[in-house]
């Protein structure tokens, strides 16, 4: 298995998709526990426990779907390694952007927002053995980084500081890490960057207009085409929305050319098409309620430019 990827957007080789087998919301994770205290959503409460097995089961499904849509493009599927998160009071193995970030033949093993998401690394063996470097950001040294904090462009990253990426995750990375620019960004306080900025190719990126403006946006896009969203069609979900309507605009770049999108999105769909890039059409229907959308329910191990 070759460990290879530099940034968003080069020529899919490889990848991991997700899986929610016995997917679960923690009951004991002394984080997670904290969110009934801070979530702005007030019409139902914070889920806790076993996720419902109708859930599973369509997420699977559309996980399925995504996993042999990339195989008959020509790319190697992966998927995780089971394990029962709900006997373990753990999460899930949904979104395995969250847990690795991959720079070229290195990996990066981050201290997660909540500590439970260790227990996730038993599922990635042979993914973690394979890589050239693996690099361990120490526990309870007061850091916090999900790798979905990081948007990768090249010799360059972003890094948004909010509730899942502190000051001093970046530090360290910025020590770990000397001949690659880390520019941090403060444009949303909530979690990941993927729903906010996703470049698409070189050159070209896809901005959640309601959180970046001319004035907040990051000097390495500066020169880039930028394509302004303004709105996205929100998706149903169970009961709790983990995630906001922007995971409309979480995407995955197959090539510089094909990206992965949300089928409802079609104002978004129109304005790819407009910058010659080609959409896939598929469906996570269960995107909010499990908290990812395309680019988070995969980690790239290969790209070639």
């Amino acid at each position: 298995m070759k460990i290879s990827s530099y940034n968003e957007w080069d020529k899919l080789q490889s990848i991991v998709v997700g899986s929610a087998t016995d997917a679960n919301w923690p009951v004991n994770d002394p984080v997670f526990k904290e969110e009934k205290n801070k979530t702005t959503w007030t019409s139902s409460p914070v889920p806790s426990g076993p996720v419902p097995e109708h859930i599973i089961a369509e997420a699977n499904q559309d996980l399925d779907i995504l996993a042999n849509t990339l195989k008959n493009l020509g790319v190697e599927v992966h998927r995780p390694e089971p394990l029962n998160f709900q006997t373990h009071d753990g999460m899930y193995n949904y979104c395995p952007r969250d847990r690795f970030l991959v720079y070229g033949d290195t990996i990066v093993d981050p201290a997660m927002m909540y500590p439970c998401r260790d227990m996730e690394l038993q599922c990635y063996h042979d993914i973690v053995d394979s890589a050239a470097n693996y690099v361990y950001m120490p526990r309870n040294e007061g850091m916090t980084l999900d790798a979905a904090n990081i948007c990768r462009l090249g010799d360059t990253w972003l890094f948004l500081e909010s509730a899942s990426g502190n000051r001093k995750a970046y530090d360290w990375l910025c020590a770990q890490f000397p001949n690659v620019n880390i520019e941090l960004c403060n444009f949303y306080s909530g979690v990941h960057i993927d729903s906010t900025i996703v470049p698409v190719r070189e050159g070209l990126v896809v901005l959640n207009a309601s959180r970046v403006n001319q004035d907040n946006c990051p000097k390495a896009l500066e020169k880039w085409d930028k394509i302004w969203v303004e709105d996205v069609v929100a998706q149903r979900f169970h009961k709790y929305p983990y995630a906001s309507k922007w995971i409309g605009l979480n995407m995955l770049s197959v090539s510089p050319d094909m990206v992965m999108v949300d089928h409802a999105q079609t104002s978004l769909i129109r304005q790819l098409e407009k910058h010659n890039v080609t959409p896939i059409l598929l469906n996570l229907r269960h995107s909010r309620t499990l908290g990812g959308g395309f680019h988070c329910v995969t980690l790239d191990l290969h790209r070639e430019p």
